[in-house]
């Protein structure tokens, strides 16, 4: 168990399944969002997106943290073929970027920032998976009848696509859902016993 004692955890971020994996931690955390360009440089390894978007998210509340607070962001990228794959703008190009991952091999990385006035710390998780060949009719309904838009790579594992399209995995399938738990729990550790 972690006790933070008098810091106040807060999480950046709108996404429902964050939220519900921190609050797995037993962890008391407040809400706060704010809107980011989910930009980066294209030179930027693939390796590294993930981490540098994390980052980013948390110096846009540079300003705002306060004396006792730590901020929690996190940022999660799909890695195919060496390119990265974020959410998709459209129904189409969910169906795309689902064809693309079919029958493949890919990466998923899931990167946290825990930020608070004085001290700032980014990790990543890389979590392998393996997709079984999707035919379009499976494509096209989960894309029609599930949230692909606000997902990484067009999927989510907990979903139906995850049931039935993913073989397996080689890594932590918290990571894979958009929130490296164990990282958090292990930073979070670290900085109660930092005091």
């Amino acid at each position: 168990m972690i006790d933070l004692k008098d810091k106040k955890l807060i999480l950046a971020s709108k996404s429902p399944r964050r939220s519900e994996l921190l609050k797995g931690l037993e962890l008391d955390f407040e809400i706060r969002t704010k809107e980011v360009e989910e930009d980066f440089p294209e030179d930027l390894e693939a390796i590294d997106v993930a981490a540098y978007l994390s980052r980013k998210k948390a110096m846009a509340f540079h300003e705002e943290i306060g004396e006792n607070e730590i901020l929690l962001t996190s940022d999660t990228v799909v890695l195919s073929e060496g390119k990265v794959l974020g959410k998709p703008n459209d129904q189409e190009e969910a169906r795309l970027m689902l064809k693309s991952l079919s029958g493949k091999t890919h990466h998923v990385i899931s990167a946290i920032t825990l930020k608070s006035r004085n001290k700032e710390i980014t990790r990543s998780d890389v979590v392998t998976v393996h997709f079984k060949d999707l035919r379009e009719e499976e494509i096209i309904h989960y894309v029609q009848h599930y949230t692909p838009m606000d997902k990484a790579g067009s999927y989510g594992i907990q979903e139906w696509i995850g049931y039935i399209g993913v073989k397996s995995i080689e890594g932590s399938f918290f990571s894979v859902m958009g929130l490296p738990v164990h990282l958090v729990y292990e930073e979070l550790q670290a900085w109660e016993e930092e005091g």
